[in-house]
């Protein structure tokens, strides 16, 4: 299936932000926010709109600093992510009977669904995270990972930085190891097209943000946990089996809240494009 694209002229942190969003399917409005990684962009979400098309009309935008496209400087930070999400619901105002969210891009979902009551009918948080790669990998060094932002966004060092971690074998590597569950599934052919995605003009921009924990929405479980507070639609959550270990023991504390209905789902942090058509069953059988 091939999706419509509309192109949206949004104003953020008053810049213009031009967005685009691939629209499939025909229904009640579902909203896919892919997750914030270097890879990241909307087609990993064209699986799963694929499978949920007979029933939902589903928008994919992808976020500001990411895509398969160049994209605008804009200040990276959670102010401007939540902004994004505000601006990007005026323009296309729902309501919405879902909203999904993967990875990183939970928490700006369920604070964007508590500033807005009512336009989501429910939520759906696909391997939800909250902390970047290297604050959890090496958790308690911010003043190291500003520096490596820093670093990473310095002209002509930084894009040789860059180019150096997203080179097709280190890409590969890292779908392997926790991206998907499956290393038969990371193929040539999806090794190019994430490694074109990282090749975007400005694109280490945003990696070097969301790598070193500059898009963490929140700065603990605790604060994270506190976003399920009274007024949200019902959250449903959909926890891989073979998420990696540190994250993983996130959305089991979260799962363990009691503020969320979780369900198990085949895959690793990104479920939603490896096991589309399991992740669209789940979602179906909670309605």
């Amino acid at each position: 299936m091939r999706p419509e694209t509309r192109h949206l002229d949004l104003t953020v942190a008053g810049r213009p932000c031009p967005t685009p969003v691939d629209v499939l399917g025909q229904g009640p409005a579902a909203l896919l926010l892919p997750a914030l990684s270097t890879i990241s962009a909307r087609a990993e979400m064209h699986g799963l709109a694929e499978a949920l098309a007979d029933e939902y009309r589903c928008l994919v935008p992808d976020w500001p600093g990411f895509g398969d496209r160049p994209r605008q400087r804009l200040p990276l930070d959670p102010a401007t992510l939540h902004a994004f999400l505000d601006a990007l619901v005026a323009a296309l105002p729902g309501p919405y009977a879902l909203g999904i969210a993967a990875g990183h891009a939970a928490g700006y979902l369920v604070a964007a669904a508590a500033r807005h009551p009512g336009l989501f009918g429910r939520l759906v948080l696909v391997a939800p995270t909250w902390r970047g790669p290297l604050p959890t990998a090496m958790p308690g060094r911010r003043s190291l990972h500003g520096r490596i932002r820093r670093a990473i966004e310095t002209p002509l060092l930084g894009d040789a930085l860059y180019r150096l971690n997203v080179s097709p074998p280190i890409i590969a590597r890292m779908m392997r190891a926790h991206v998907y569950a499956d290393p038969e599934r990371v193929t040539p052919a999806l090794i190019r097209a994430k490694h074109s995605v990282t090749r975007q003009r400005n694109g280490r921009f945003g990696t070097a943000a969301f790598v070193t924990g500059g898009l963490d929405p929140v700065a603990s479980r605790e604060a994270f946990l506190a976003l399920f507070g009274l007024g949200l639609p019902p959250v449903q959550v959909l926890r891989p089996e073979r998420a990696p270990p540190r994250s993983g023991a996130e959305m089991d504390a979260l799962a363990a809240s009691g503020r969320v209905h979780t369900v198990v789902v085949p895959g690793a942090l990104s479920a939603h494009e490896e096991h589309p058509a399991s992740v669209a069953a789940a979602i179906r059988a909670a309605v």
